[in-house]
């Protein structure tokens, strides 16, 4: 069976917009990069909130003539190759190729996309996605990346109303600044 496995960008101070929705501060270093790159070569479908995807399906399809950034050259041919699914209540389909999930049985339909044979499935960003999947008991991993400035406000990682406990997995240390904190759920 494969794994959801939420990947997100925070602030020290546990946001992952800052106050005005902006998301220009998360620094994307060579380790950090690389790892990226890694986790998403090998990945079985890229899963993204509506929200996120309307972004990235705006950006990643053109990445080429908006940014001459190592990291977004790397990430575009890795971005097309792989399948895409949307989680959304409003959408009925989405661009390039992508399958939208969330209309009927949200648990239903994650349970069978863990079902099927490949790789992990990468949850990035999308808070209201992420709570939805991790109040029904889907997501097996949290990726949280902490990075070392403070926004002082915005939209948080976590929305949870009831007390959550994790197991840290592991951590590790990017370009001397951003921290992965890998975390699973306790009982």
């Amino acid at each position: 069976m494969r794994k959801i496995v939420y990947g997100v960008h925070q602030s020290l101070d546990g946001f992952i917009e800052g106050p005005n929705g902006e998301f220009d501060w998360p620094e994307m270093g060579p380790e950090l990069s690389a790892f990226s790159l890694e986790q998403c070569d090998r990945a079985g479908a890229f899963v993204y909130g509506r929200r996120v995807w309307e972004f990235m399906a705006a950006y990643w399809p053109q990445a080429e003539s908006i940014s001459d950034h190592p990291h977004d050259l790397a990430f575009v041919p890795i971005w097309r190759r792989t399948p895409k699914v949307v989680v959304s209540r409003t959408l009925t389909e989405a661009d390039h190729g992508a399958r939208v999930v969330g209309g009927g049985d949200l648990a239903r339909e994650v349970t069978v996309l863990k079902d099927q044979p490949g790789g992990d499935l990468l949850l990035n960003g999308g808070a209201e996605a992420a709570a939805a999947l991790t109040d029904l008991g889907l997501i097996d991993e949290y990726q949280i990346f902490v990075h070392p400035v403070v926004l002082g406000g915005g939209k948080p990682v976590f929305a949870a109303t009831e007390r959550m406990k994790f197991r840290l997995a592991e951590s590790r240390t990017f370009d001397g600044a951003s921290v992965l904190l890998r975390y699973h759920r306790a009982g």
